[in-house]
């Protein structure tokens, strides 16, 4: 049978009355005032077409939206899409558009805008050229109707719509032009509940109220004034002092959460980060040859203490990940995969093995060591005195959010970074992008930096991305980890805790999965 959900019946309402989805009659809601939202990194585009930054992926679900949005343990409601239906072969996948949708400029929403926006994200966007692989053709026989037609199935698909990981945007902007270079990435127009008003580099975004929103009544908020502010000491002074209001990631040093936290007029919740399954790795450019000898991959990864890590930069938020597979995944992920054990004898004989022993001056090769801000320099600055110890000379350079993704995925000046990969909703787009030697593409943020080619990891995720049985994907998936760990393809380090922290006046700032990364349509000041 058919799997259907219908999204605008009293079934449905009721449904998410239950889960308190919603605030009951919007008469009774309190209307207005300005929310302050921290994103501590500045974006580097305002859509989420082509990128999977945190920083975008935090502001382009309020003005651009997708099909589906999803509760907690990943229940799928409706957002553009009303309706859906999936075949039992799970290659045609329909979904009922909700009417009287119009874009920020005025022009109608509809089945062209999906078909064009699927084609962008299968070409572009970096977990999306993966997930959308098998999309042969997205028919639309009316304008409210959308049908993707895959040649073999996606198992995951149901869950990569939310408008974080596949926003749906205007055709009539896109069409003709470089997707990545359009102005719709600066100035965005969406059908979401806020419309763009201005970005002052360097300082804010401001998102306005949309008045003609789909969704009668909503958002309850006036305005969204997204802060961005890199010093960490001063995001958490701005907590303290009240001069914002909602942050997530955790928003503030670890070190500060636990003072943060007791604040009267400050709370924080944990939830709200299941979509996103957060992982921090190094990833080695296989561009470089010293690194493509395993011996000294393996010769770096014996040099980390996973524990302390942990412990000292993450100050125990979160949970040891030697695995590609992170621990929130726990229906894919092998337990009995362990770190690699801390042992300096053991990694400086490999790399004296590999050919590398230690010179005059007491190094033996010189690495380029980059860090996704997102990890924190202390991370970085952790690992570079791991492999100081054994000889290796690195040169650690810390960058702001845009330089980063610069140097890392279109200069590829690096030797290894520490990246913040997040593992996502399943592990075909969550980890396939990174592994898999087709996905290899000069520019495209939070690819396959490494520019790593396995034919069986190929294939292996080839096969676990098409595998509709649900035992046998788990097998797949297991093998391939197995066989990333033994490659020392990466070092897959921690699984870091999300942590929101947020004034006690708001409300419904954190309604499923996705978290801070939601619409806000539902956020209201308890007055």
């Amino acid at each position: 049978m058919s799997s259907r959900a219908l999204g605008l019946n009293g079934v449905a309402v009721a449904l998410s009355l239950l889960l308190g989805l919603t605030c009951g009659d919007a008469a009774e809601v309190p209307r207005g005032g300005t929310l302050r939202f921290l994103v501590e990194q500045e974006p580097t585009t305002l859509v989420t077409i082509a990128h999977t930054a945190g920083p975008s992926t935090r502001i382009s679900p309020k003005v651009t939206e997708g099909l589906l949005t999803y509760g907690f343990g990943f229940k799928p409601q409706p957002a553009l899409a009303t309706e859906w239906e999936v075949t039992p072969d799970g290659l045609r996948y329909s979904f009922k558009l909700r009417p009287n949708v119009k874009w920020h400029d005025g022009r109608d929403f509809t089945s062209a805008d999906v078909a064009y926006s699927v084609k962008l994200l299968k070409e572009n966007h970096p977990r999306g050229r993966g997930t959308f692989a098998f999309v042969q053709e997205v028919q639309t026989p009316d304008p409210l109707t959308a049908i993707i037609i895959l040649s073999k199935p996606a198992p995951y698909l149901l869950k990569a719509l939310d408008a974080s990981e596949s926003p749906i945007v205007p055709k009539h902007v896109y069409e003709g032009t470089d997707p990545l270079a359009n102005k719709n990435a600066s100035a965005p127009i969406g059908t979401g509940p806020f419309v763009f008003k201005e970005w002052v580099k360097g300082s804010h975004i401001i998102l306005d109220r949309n008045p003609n929103y789909w969704d009668p009544g909503k958002p309850y908020l006036d305005r969204i004034i997204v802060r961005f502010i890199a010093d960490q000491a001063a995001r958490s002074v701005a907590f303290e002092t009240g001069e914002l209001d909602l942050g997530g990631g955790p928003p503030v040093p670890r070190s500060d959460l636990a003072r943060l936290q007791v604040l009267p007029h400050l709370g924080s919740e944990t939830r709200g980060y299941e979509y996103n399954a957060g992982m921090t790795q190094l990833y080695f450019s296989y561009d470089n040859p010293i690194l493509r000898d395993k011996r000294v991959r393996l010769a770096i990864a014996h040099a980390i203490d996973y524990g302390r890590l942990l412990d000292f930069v993450y100050f125990g938020y979160g949970k040891v990940a030697p695995s590609a597979v992170s621990p929130e995944l726990a229906e894919f992920v092998d337990p009995s995969i362990k770190p690699y054990a801390l042992d300096l004898a053991k990694a400086n004989r490999l790399l004296d093995e590999a050919g590398y022993p230690k010179k005059a001056d007491g190094t033996r090769f010189p690495i380029r060591l980059y860090a996704n801000p997102f990890n924190l320099q202390a991370a970085g600055d952790f690992v570079k005195q791991a492999l100081t110890k054994l000889g290796i000379a690195v040169d650690f350079q810390f960058f702001d959010f845009s330089t980063y993704i610069n140097k890392t995925y279109t200069g590829r000046e690096f030797d290894i970074t520490l990246e913040s990969l997040s593992n996502t909703f399943d592990p075909t787009p969550g980890i396939q992008r990174a592994f898999w030697s087709k996905n290899f593409k000069i520019g495209l943020p939070f690819s396959n930096a490494s520019h790593y080619a396995n034919p069986v990891v190929d294939q292996l995720l080839e096969d676990a991305a098409v595998e509709p049985d649900a035992e046998k994907r788990r097998a797949l998936w297991f093998k391939f980890q197995n066989l990333i760990y033994d490659d020392v393809a990466a070092i897959h380090l921690v699984a870091p805790d999300g942590v929101t922290l947020f004034n006690k006046t708001i409300r419904n700032h954190t309604l499923g999965v996705t978290g801070i990364n939601a619409s806000f349509a539902d956020i209201y000041f308890d007055k």
